[in-house]
C-alpha cells in the first residue's frame, strides 16, 4: 500500500511537460532519426530536423497561451490524456519488440 505520487488534481503550478519532452528528447525522435537515415539522404533528415527544432521551438513558447486558455483544470485533463497516449505508445512498441525478439530467437 505505497504511494508513489499523490494525486493531487489540478495543481498549482501546471506544465505542458508530457507533451514538450517527447518533442524535444523522446525515445520516438531518436528512432525516428535512426530509422530515417536508413531510408533517405543526410539532406532529406537534416531539413526535417530544422522544420521539427522550429515546431518545437513555436511549442514551447506558446506553452503560457495554451495555459491560460486551458486553465489549470484543462492543463490537468491534458496531462492525464497524453499520460495515457504515451503509455498505449509505449506498451505497443514494447510487445511489438518483444513478438519480433520471440521470432528471431526461434528461427535461431
Amino acid at each position: 500500500d505505497v504511494e508513489i505520487f499523490k494525486n493531487q488534481g489540478p495543481i498549482k503550478e501546471a506544465t505542458l511537460v508530457p507533451l514538450v519532452f517527447p518533442l524535444v528528447a523522446g525515445a520516438g525522435a531518436f528512432t525516428t532519426l535512426l530509422s530515417l537515415r536508413a531510408e533517405y539522404a543526410s539532406i532529406n533528415i537534416l531539413v526535417a530536423l530544422v522544420l521539427n527544432m522550429v515546431w518545437v521551438y513555436f511549442v514551447i513558447s506558446m506553452t503560457g497561451r495554451v495555459e491560460r486558455f486551458l486553465g489549470k483544470g484543462g492543463i490537468y485533463l491534458i496531462r492525464k490524456f497524453f499520460g495515457i497516449i504515451l503509455l498505449a505508445i509505449s506498451v505497443r512498441l514494447f510487445t511489438a519488440n518483444i513478438t519480433l525478439l520471440i521470432e528471431a530467437l526461434q528461427k535461431a
